[in-house]
């Protein structure tokens, strides 16, 4: 399903709703670094129902941040990562949605391994249109959108695209199942693989020109709605393996996961041509 056309008139007042939402989410992910920060690497683990690992900073940053952007966004929808299991779906009602992940990269964060960070992404009519990372490992926060182009720490963002070593290197998450991974193996030896335990910081680093590509099997729509607004925020692809999961109509954390990868038109076009 595509985004519908918009006039001139709604365009501009979408534009003013967007950027309103884009700087209260700004301060509430601002107001959780210091708190993030000082639990890294000291927290003690539970195990969710899916054996992924869960900390009490997860579920804090979730209801500190949302806590935040509820006071002045009473008719928008509230997803995250760490919303109970038990609860019901959430069905997306309003115009404008949130969808968290508090901490990706939840290992590297209890473990002390610098690679995580906070994914927040504002969604309208299930589309994606806004996205924060915050970025533990360089304490930045990237943000942007379609028609907003990507910023770091709000200062428009030089991408690393042009670098010649950058064009080399693709993220990859693994494990991948054989028969896909078999499909794949002429990536392994065309290009240098990085492999960071987080899909948003992957994401992120792609749309920052740091990586040509990314291929995660294993994310989830928390992971990646963040990065893929940065996608279309500096013009790169982004593909499903499997059915887009936007629009975004319905949420919860037991939801399936969605494979993709997102890159550069040429990095995709050899994925494209692996996979068929």
């Amino acid at each position: 399903m595509k985004k519908k056309l918009l006039s001139r008139q709604a365009k501009l007042k979408l534009e003013t709703e967007i950027r309103h939402r884009a700087n209260a989410g700004r301060v509430a992910i601002k107001s959780q670094i210091s708190f993030f920060r000082r639990h890294f690497g000291q927290v003690t683990s539970d195990w969710k129902a899916d054996a992924s690992r869960v900390t009490f900073a997860d579920i804090a940053i979730s209801e500190n941040l949302f806590s935040s952007l509820n006071k002045d966004f009473t008719k928008d929808d509230f997803c995250s990562e760490e919303m109970s299991s038990d609860d019901s779906p959430i069905h997306l009602e309003g115009d404008f949605s949130w969808v968290l992940d508090p901490i990706d990269g939840t290992n590297n964060f209890a473990l002390g391994f610098p690679l995580c960070g906070i994914s927040l992404a504002l969604l309208h009519e299930g589309f994606p249109v806004y996205g924060f990372v915050y970025d533990f490992s360089v304490n930045a926060l990237f943000e942007g959108g379609a028609g907003f182009g990507l910023l770091r720490d709000q200062q428009k963002y030089t991408s690393l695209r042009s670098d010649r070593e950058s064009r080399q290197m693709i993220g990859v998450q693994f494990p991948i199942e054989q028969s896909l991974f078999q499909k794949l193996i002429p990536i392994f030896s065309d290009f240098k693989i990085r492999a960071l335990g987080s899909s948003t910081l992957l994401g992120s680093f792609v749309a920052q020109g740091y990586l040509a590509g990314a291929l995660d099997v294993r994310a989830k729509v928390w992971d990646i709605a963040a990065t893929y607004a940065f996608a279309e925020a500096v013009g790169n692809q982004f593909h499903f393996l499997n059915e887009s999961p936007f629009p975004l109509r319905e949420f919860h954390p037991s939801m399936p996961q969605c494979p993709y990868f997102t890159g550069s038109k040429a990095f995709c076009a050899k994925i494209q041509s692996l996979l068929s």
